[in-house]
Formats: C-alpha cells, structure tokens, sequence
C-alpha cells in the first residue's frame, strides 16, 4: 500500500467579512467545503487537526472542536505556534499517515477576527487595552511596543545592515495586490503603486499602513490521506514532498540577530527531505503578515543570499511573470489575514499544483513551498509540495 501522504481536498469559508459567522462556523463551513472537494464521507476521517483561532475563549480548540464536528479520530493534534501552525501540522500529519497512526485526517482553521472587533474579548486579546498580561510578555508591555513595532525593528536592522529600502519593500504590497487584482472576494483589489505604499500613513517607522496586512474573517480546512486512497478520489493529489519547522525565539525580546529567522534551519531541512533544490520551486506561499515577513522569509530560506532581497524584488522576481510569483490569492497584505493565516498557504499552494487558479494561474507549476511564521518571525513552518510522485 502507497501511503505516501497527499492532500486531496482544500475548501474556504466565506472571506474578508462574514458577519453571519462566528469562528467555530468557519470552522464547520471549510470543512464542510473540503470534504466535499475531496469527494470522501467525513465517517472516513479518523485524524483531526487545529490551532483554534476562532476567538480567544477555548470554543474551538482541537478537542471542542473534534466533538462538534463529531469526529471519531485516532489520531488528534493540537500543535499552536501561531500562523505557521498549519505548516507543522502538514509535517506531523505526513508522519502520523506514514506510520499508520491515521489514513485520513481533517486540518481546520476559523476566525471572525473583523467582525467580532468591537466586541468584548477574552483574555487572549493581551494586545488590547484592558486585558490581562501575564508570561514573559508583561516584561515587555511595559515599553509600549506593539506587535506592528516589533516588525519594524527587523525592517529597520535590515536597512541599517544591508541598505535595504521602503520602495523595494513596497515592491512586495504591489506585486502581491496584483494578484489580488484577480481574486473576487480579496479584501483590497484597487491597483497599488510603490508611490500609494510609501504614501500611505506610517504605522511603525519604516513601515506603512500598506506595508501591513488586512484584517479579515475567514477560514480554511484541507485533508490529507495515503497516495493510495488519493487514487479512488476526484481531484488530483497534492504529494507532501518535504517538511520542517524551527524556532529562534517566542517573545520579541528573546531574538538575537534581527535580519533571519528559523528559516535557515528549515527550508533547506524541508527541501533536502524533498530532495529538491531552490531552482525547482515554482512559486512561493510566504506569510506577509508585514512586507519585511516576506523580505526575510526569502533570504532566511535561502532563495537569494542575505542582503540581496531588496534588489531581487525591485527586479520583479516575485510578481506574476516573475521568477518567483508570490502568493498567488493576494495574501494577507491585500486579501485575507484572519489571524492566523498559514492555512491559506497550503490551500492555495494545492490549488496552483491542481491547475485551479484561473487567471492566476502560474504556468507549469509543480512545486510550491509554503513558508509559515508564528509569533514574531520566531517559529518558522515549512511545506513543499509538489504534483508529481516522488
């Protein structure tokens, strides 16, 4: 029996806004949408996976969520590192189908992050004036710096060290909206110069309110399973080619050299386990929670060496037509960022390797990788998948 591990059904709730959701129905409305992409009856699902998202108050949680979605599982993860969570659950389950532990599992993900904004939150929002700050987190609130603040310090190391520049991190929103140009449900579709990103008001100097991501509901689910069931199934698989993860710090104040990340460590683990190099991906799937994410994702990885990624993006590399087209859907920079949003990345990194992107479809692409990033650039997931056999 092939149990090479495959995904074989992706599926998205509703995204920017969905006010008639809360985040456990996103849950429910992806995984609905995936099981029935993957053509199985949810009575085959006997592994079951999530990072919860949905609110911050333990209403979907991986064990909550496994009884409402009343899955008989032998096989449950709740792994949470924040947004590249759903890259380590690809390498977790790519194990656990392996070994046998599952034959078929359901990874979901659910928030209504815009819409619940107003509304009174639990404890989880420690960002937010009035709530609890507890952890090693509380030595560092008593500064002021914000989450955006934080990025900003790998933006501002960077151009100190490197020469690096706010138009070529410009480059990153630009290429990106263009993509979001042809997705009809992404949250910002007007075109976007480099002139509109540095014109636009300044959050955490050097970064602009376009350098930064929207704020959205949505959610996402997909299911993997053995090569061997992939061939009784309707759609074309998604072969798990190679996967990895690593971690520099948690806390903003614990990172050491502001300029990488654990990327370093696991791209290339995730490429070797894939037995592919740099030169075979086709597209990327980064996590641009901020432009100078992407900026570090790609030197970290070891697509282009440290220093050298403001000219490679000036140069157009990550646009349509470009060397390496990134993230194709519009992202979180210009479609959606629910909270979490490594999710997207696989789902829509599936969806180039399946030849289901319309218009946006990048030619001949049979490897993609995924790069997800949790905290604050601190636990770094990596994916690559690919069309074809290994």
């Amino acid at each position: 029996m092939d149990r090479t591990p495959v995904i074989v059904g992706i599926g998205l709730s509703e995204y920017p806004v969905a006010p008639d959701l809360d985040g456990v129905q996103h849950h429910v409305l992806a995984a609905r949408r995936a099981i029935e992409d993957a053509g199985i009856d949810k009575s085959e699902i006997d592994g079951y996976v999530n990072a919860g998202g949905g609110g911050g108050m333990m209403v979907d949680d991986v064990v909550t969520m496994a009884e409402y979605l009343r899955i008989n599982h032998r096989y449950i993860d709740g792994t949470m590192t924040g947004g590249s969570s759903f890259e380590f659950h690809v390498q977790h389950l790519a194990a656990a189908i392996r070994d046998g532990a599952c034959d078929t599992a359901l990874v979901t993900y659910g928030s209504d992050q815009l819409s619940r904004m107003g509304r009174r939150l639990g404890t989880g929002g420690f960002t937010r004036a009035g709530a609890r700050v507890s952890g090693p987190i509380q030595y560092e609130a008593a500064y002021g710096n914000s989450l955006v603040g934080s990025y900003a310090m790998y933006a501002t190391r960077h151009m100190h060290e490197f020469g690096t520049t706010s138009e070529q991190l410009a480059e990153i929103a630009v290429g990106v909206r263009e993509y979001a140009m042809l997705n009809p449900k992404a949250m910002y579709r007007d075109p976007m110069t480099v002139d509109d990103v540095l014109s636009s008001r300044m959050i955490a100097d050097p970064l602009h309110k376009l350098d930064c991501c929207a704020i959205t509901d949505g959610g996402g689910a997909f299911i993997m399973t053995t090569a061997e069931r992939a061939k009784d199934l309707p759609k074309p698989p998604v072969y798990v080619l190679g996967a990895a993860g690593a971690q520099t710090h948690w806390n903003i104040s614990q990172q050491v050299d502001f300029t990488t990340s654990a990327g370093a460590q696991a791209g290339p683990e995730a490429l070797g386990r894939a037995g592919l190099t740099h030169d075979d991906v086709d597209m990327l799937m980064f996590y641009d929670s901020f432009t100078i994410t992407c900026l570090i994702l790609l030197e970290s990885l070891g697509f282009v060496k440290q220093g050298e990624g403001g000219p490679f993006v000036s140069e157009g590399n990550l646009k349509r037509g470009g060397k390496l087209p990134l993230n194709t859907d519009g992202g979180g920079l210009s479609s959606c960022h629910p909270g979490m949003r490594g999710i997207f990345l696989i789902i829509e990194a599936a969806r180039q390797l399946r030849g289901e992107a319309g218009d946006a479809q990048v030619p001949d692409c049979k490897v993609a990788l995924a790069a997800g990033s949790g905290g604050w650039l601190s636990c770094i997931g990596v994916a690559v998948l690919g069309n074809e056999h290994p």
